[in-house]
């Protein structure tokens, strides 16, 4: 096994660094620093924004989370991100705004106050309205909003002075300004239409509080009349029969186009209904018939709507049965066996499919199955606003990241549906429409008087929480009135967000904000300049996290054990514009390892004399491992700013991994060490200051704890969330190509050497007599010390005698390297772990032989999985060759 560099360097800064340095302890204990850290950056006020600045705005408004929520993976990796975005930002000398604040959650917010009440023994109509939404604003002041202070553990980095509610004064006024002018300009109306329902909520649902999945269910074939006038119809929903007002079949079905304009009577019930031609009905579905049940679907509906049919409700709001005899009183899952079971005993069951998996429609906040109901609503006239939506992302005003996911966007504002927006709650904004005793119907807006007198009643609904959270944008900044926040801050820059919200949220902000700030022109009615879709978090395998599946991460729990910095580094480097995240808790352990190479870095070059107050030296008077450094360092300094301006995190932060680990800590400071022992010490010292002050600053957006600790004490300066961000001819340095040269040839004479030792059965921290030599060799000879120390190579003795050599080649010719292992190594150990390497190699070599002499095997087998067979027969043989020929060397 060959022993990586990072087991030699990890030993050395342990080793050489153990002695004291000033102002850091041995380790980084992000418990006992993270919450000062935040304090102080709180109390200094570094993420309050200043409206009467001059500098470029730069602003995020943090998507609401609920009050009722609690920071789960999605929060923490969105939460991350635009933290990430910000801190880079406010670097880079912008004036940056990040907007903190809750949404009200009408629906969740109302079941748990419900369910607090019923462990009391009541419910919210011994209450009644006025005391219940009084008890609802005191949970929420004692128990909600507890995420708000996990975004501080998580080092969110919000303007905590402009935190809003969703009914806070400023934004209710908003909320009924927006509803008034819609309602003016006929864009708001009321009108009966089938909506989803949940009988648990008691409330109207709109299309995205509706989460679909695939039941297991029963489809049932059932007559309706008698001989050839009879016809036969399918449902999974037997109980809404008794709804029935026509059988619909295709205009062009020949098979029933003598029933059309005829009636045929509707079991169990007596009453006869028409049967009707309408396009709708795809023939080939099933029998070609299907029964219509207007006020229980959404298709049947619009059947209805077009052949003037009845539409009689026949279930409550609890999804009960309401009337048709011996089914009446019975939940709507009772009356189904009942209904089947009634029309088996009359022989109209003709056929029945069980197990049918179907898709369902459940509630999203309690998961009750959700049930089409025809019901009498508000509802935003959605067609000019969606437009609006489609053409401002259309004509590039408004900029989606990545942007293979426009498609999904117009998709989506290009089909939009009327939105449903009255809810059958008491907790929310409560429609601002009163009726009047003779009919009157008066909306009223923030600064008018509602109407009074006897017989005037305000509607009893409340308005769908999206809607409030659709104006959050402008409503934080103080719309409808003119505000100096709105004018500095608003359109905001960003909006960072789940590409699964894309519609719930990002389309309503859409159309809100072009709509109610549209007086501004085109370019500042837009609510954002950029949305930013990223992915979902899901497990180590790629499934979706769930309670019932037992593979929910709990950030917090992250948190804990691996710091803030960790947690977040690990969610970063995952985060690809719009794809998931398989996530897995070596991801979390990994990053907190990168934080303690960074701590022990930093430690190591401040307790040698790194330093910040001396300048990087000329080139001329630099050595080959300085220029190359810095030269990388430059490189990976436009990299990074370049990634992060395109949204692309996971590139930026595994940039600033390899950087930091592979080449600063595992190459740069072990041929550090040699300098600082040398007439260069000044100069290094110089180079590891500034290294080490450009990467924190790089990896102050990701990493903010760890690295405000480490760069305070480096620089003594006031805080890097308030520092230059290091981007510019100021931080610029050449790359030099023959120094870059000659230290990858330094990188992989060592390397290989290593790989020698290894083969040569030699412990990692044994050193070895060695001879180097060849024209190869010349041209890094001013390297030989950091080459030795790094391979663990003492010089040869007299008497020298190579037991084994190697050959490099390197860019200037071969590179000798002789060695004497005599008496370096057991050699009957040696013997007998070579020979239990070489057993398993032939295992290995017979099995993968016999499975390519299987001609039944390759016929069979994908191309790929011979591919790797082959591999693996190549590889041991390769390894028994090796093997044998070190055997040979030991002799008997």
């Amino acid at each position: 096994m060959v022993i990586g560099l990072r087991t030699f360097v990890d030993l050395l800064i342990v080793t050489e660094s153990a002695a004291s340095t000033p102002d850091l302890p041995n380790a980084w204990n992000p418990a006992e620093e993270e919450a000062a850290i935040y304090e102080r950056w709180v109390s200094a006020g570094y993420f309050e924004a200043d409206a009467e600045s001059d500098k470029p705005p730069f602003t995020i408004v943090l998507p609401p989370p609920n009050v009722t929520g609690s920071l789960h993976m999605g929060h923490a990796l969105n939460h991350t991100l635009m933290d990430a975005m910000s801190r880079r930002r406010r670097m880079q000398g912008y004036e940056v705004l990040w907007l903190p604040g809750m949404d009200h959650a009408g629906i969740a917010t109302q079941n748990v106050v419900e369910r607090e009440l019923g462990k009391e023994g009541l419910s919210r109509h011994d209450l009644g309205r006025e005391r219940f939404v009084e008890r609802v604003w005191e949970w929420k002041a004692e128990y909600g909003g507890k995420i708000l202070g996990q975004m501080k553990r998580l080092g969110d980095g919000v303007d905590w002075s402009r935190e809003r509610f969703t009914m806070d004064e400023g934004l209710s006024r908003a909320v009924q300004t927006m509803f008034k002018r819609l309602y003016d300009d006929g864009l708001v109306y009321r009108a009966e239409r089938i909506i989803n329902w949940c009988p648990r909520c008691m409330t109207a649902l709109s299309d995205i509080e509706v989460d679909h999945s695939d039941d297991e269910g029963e489809l049932v074939s059932i007559r309706y009349g008698d001989g050839d006038n009879s016809i036969v119809v399918a449902t999974t929903r037997a109980e809404t029969m008794l709804g029935d007002t026509a059988v619909a079949v295709h205009p062009d079905d020949e098979r029933y186009a003598h029933l059309v304009g005829t009636e045929v009577e509707l079991p169990l019930t007596g009453r006869r209904i028409p049967i009707v031609a309408d396009a709708h009905v795809d023939p080939e579905f099933g029998t070609g018939a299907v029964k219509v049940t207007p006020a229980h679907d959404p298709n049947d509906f619009e059947i209805g709507k077009r052949h003037d049919l009845p539409m009689p409700t026949i279930m409550d709001e609890r999804g009960v049965i309401t009337e048709h005899g011996p089914f009446q009183g019975m939940d709507r899952f009772e009356a189904r066996p009942a209904i089947v079971a009634a029309l088996r005993e009359q022989g109209r069951i003709v056929a029945e499919k069980r197990p049918y998996v179907h898709a369902v429609g459940h509630c999203s906040r309690c998961d009750t199955v959700v049930e089409p109901r025809l019901s009498l609503q508000w509802w935003v006239k959605v067609e000019p606003l969606a437009k609006a939506a489609g053409d401002a992302v259309r004509d590039g005003r408004v900029k989606i990241h990545p942007p293979e996911l426009a498609k999904r966007y117009f998709d989506w504002v290009d089909d939009m549906h009327d939105w449903t927006i009255s809810r059958q709650l008491w907790w929310g904004h409560r429609i601002p429409v009163w009726y009047g005793p003779n009919g009157e119907t008066v909306c009223v807006g923030p600064d008018e008087e509602p109407p009074s007198g006897e017989g005037w009643t305000q509607d009893e609904d409340v308005l769908d929480t999206w809607f409030s959270s659709g104006l959050w944008p402008m409503s934080t900044m103080g719309w409808p009135e003119a505000t100096a926040d709105l004018a500095k801050f608003y359109p905001t820059s960003v909006l960072s967000t789940g590409y699964d919200i894309l519609f719930f949220w990002v389309a309503r902000m859409m159309m809100f904000g072009l709509y109610g700030m549209r007086d501004n022109g085109p370019e500042r009615s837009i609510p954002f300049e950029h949305i930013y879709l990223h992915g979902l978090i899901r497990d180590a395998q790629g499934k979706k996290m769930s309670k019932s599946r037992g593979n929910v991460i709990d950030p917090l729990d992250w948190m804990d054990r691996f710091g803030a910095d960790a947690t977040r580094f690990t969610l970063a480097r995952g985060a690809n514009p719009g794809a998931d995240m398989a996530l897995a808790e070596e991801w979390a352990a990994g990053s907190r390892n990168f934080c303690t190479k960074l701590w022990n870095a930093t430690r190591f070059a401040l307790s040698n004399g790194a330093t910040v107050a001396t300048p990087v030296p000329d080139a001329s008077e630099l050595t080959e491992a300085d220029r190359w450094i810095l030269g990388r360092l430059s490189t990976v300094v436009s990299e990074v700013d370049a990634h992060m301006e395109q949204f692309q995190f996971a590139k930026a932060t595994n940039v600033l991994y390899h950087f930091t680990w592979d080449e600063f800590c595992d190459w740069y400071l072990e041929l550090a060490k040699v300098q600082l022992a040398g007439e260069h010490a000044d100069g290094t010292r110089a180079v590891l200051g500034h290294v080490l002050d450009v990467v924190l600053r790089l990896l102050h957006p990701f990493i903010p704890f760890i690295t405000e600790k480490l760069w305070t004490t480096l620089t003594g300066g006031e805080s890097l969330v308030v520092a230059e961000w290091p981007v510019g001819e100021k931080w610029t340095h050449r790359v030099d190509p023959e120094a870059d040269a000659r230290i990858a040839d330094v990188q992989k004479l060592v390397t290989e050497v290593r790989r020698f030792r290894s083969d040569q059965g030699l412990k990692p921290g044994q050193r070895v007599a060695t001879r180097l030599s060849g024209e190869g060799f010349a041209v890094v000879a001013g390297h030989e010390a950091a080459v030795r120390a790094l391979a663990r190579l003492s010089e040869p003795g007299d008497g020298f005698s190579a037991t084994a050599s190697l050959e490099v080649s390197l860019s200037g010719g071969m590179a000798t390297v002789e060695v004497d292992t005599s008496g370096a190594i057991d050699v009957a150990a040696e013997r007998k772990r070579l020979e239990k390497d070489l057993a398993a190699a032939q295992k290995e070599l017979k099995q993968t032989e016999a499975k390519l002499g299987n001609q039944a095997f390759l016929e069979k087998a994908p191309a790929a999985v011979v591919e790797k067979i082959r591999t693996r027969r190549d590889v041991a043989a390769a390894d028994i060759e090796r093997i044998t020929a070190r055997l040979e060397q030991l002799g008997s």
